[in-house]
């Protein structure tokens, strides 16, 4: 039986409206996106090992659960990059963090052009993932993906800035920030697709504030979930847990029962703005609500995901979603070690088998 400390995980979408579905494609879009991401060969073994036991076509399997199989297949590989963007800069500084930023948005802006020799293999899995998203994307949804990963890839720069200067930023500084370094705006170019939506509709303040709302929540679940792994790797201090027991001058309990509260309050907002979605026309109408299901149904995967995958619970995530109990990990002490890898390393209580 282990000493160590135990918290309790709130549950602030435990009411949420819209269920779990899994899509249909699945198997078929994990078994050709596992199958093209083992191909590059850019994890080492233990990164690999993580990137498995997350299972993140399971999270668009979940998050996106009305997507047909091209378009579904897209997503997973939008998660493959995310992930190995986030295991390479995870390990750099931010001059190293800004030479990646510079080579994806390089690729993005220039698809067709083959990369060099030598290069990061970082270039070629964007350009290829690029390649297959635009088949089956609309160009206004192209360009505002572009868009939204240039601010994802170079606000990562300032997480590793501040990662690197022991920095933790005020709530509401962090929060502006990690919406950004989340990726959660261009993972909802995944939501857009099959959907051709109007400038007009995604500039909208109705729009734009629900994008808001839906991108907090995921920040919000995901640092709620990602904790106990962070703080254990050493990466604690870009987490609103962290950030709010450092601003409010409370312990981890406290800072929990903010959040929760801070996040029920998002989750509510969100359903409100929804009921009151402005028209355009009958077509536009039927796009805008698709789409904004497609955010609701986001939230519910995304959660779900969260314990049915490996990714923050191991092997123990249905367990924990019932009783909602986590104990602390130790620190792991290792410049290499990423905050997927800590649970495994911390040997007493270890989530990966």
């Amino acid at each position: 039986m282990s000493n160590l400390p135990q918290f309790s995980l709130p549950d602030p979408a435990a009411e949420w409206p819209w269920p779990r579905i899994l899509n249909c494609h699945y198997q078929e879009a994990k078994s050709e996106s596992d199958s093209w991401m083992r191909g590059f060969e850019a994890l080492d073994s233990k990164s690999q090992r993580s990137f498995d036991f997350c299972n993140f076509p399971l999270l668009s399997a979940l998050g996106y659960p009305l997507l047909d199989k091209d378009c579904l297949r897209v997503a997973c590989d939008l998660m493959v990059l995310f992930f190995i963007y986030d295991e390479f800069t995870d390990k750099v500084n931010a001059d190293g963090a800004r030479a990646y930023a510079d080579l994806v948005m390089d690729v993005l802006r220039n698809p067709d052009v083959e990369r060099p020799l030598g290069e990061s293999k970082l270039g070629e899995i964007t350009r290829q993932f690029w390649l297959r998203a635009i088949s089956v994307a609309s160009g206004p949804a192209q360009r505002r993906f572009i868009e939204y990963f240039s601010r994802y890839v170079y606000a990562v720069i300032d997480e590793a800035s501040d990662r690197t200067n022991g920095r933790i930023r005020g709530i509401a500084d962090y929060l502006e920030l990690r919406r950004l370094t989340s990726g959660a705006y261009a993972s909802f170019f995944s939501v857009e697709l099959g959907l051709d939506i109007p400038d007009e509709v995604m500039t909208h303040p109705a729009i734009e504030s629900l994008l808001g709302l839906a991108a907090e929540t995921i920040v919000l679940t995901n640092d709620l979930y990602s904790y106990n792994n962070e703080q254990a790797a050493g990466h604690g201090g870009h987490n609103i847990i962290t950030v709010v027991m450092n601003e409010k001058g409370v312990n981890l309990d406290g800072a929990l029962n903010w959040v929760a509260e801070y996040h029920g309050d998002v989750l509510s907002r969100f359903q409100a703005q929804h009921r009151m979605l402005p028209s355009w026309s009958p077509d536009v109408d039927r796009v805008a609500n698709a789409f904004v299901e497609g955010l609701a149904y986001w939230i519910r995967g995304h959660d779900c995901w969260s314990f049915e995958s490996g990714r923050y619970f191991g092997t123990k995530g249905p367990e924990i979603k019932k009783h909602r109990l986590v104990t602390l990990l130790p620190r792991v002490r290792s410049p290499d070690v990423t905050p997927m890898m800590a649970g495994s390393m911390a040997r007493p209580n270890a989530l990966m088998p």
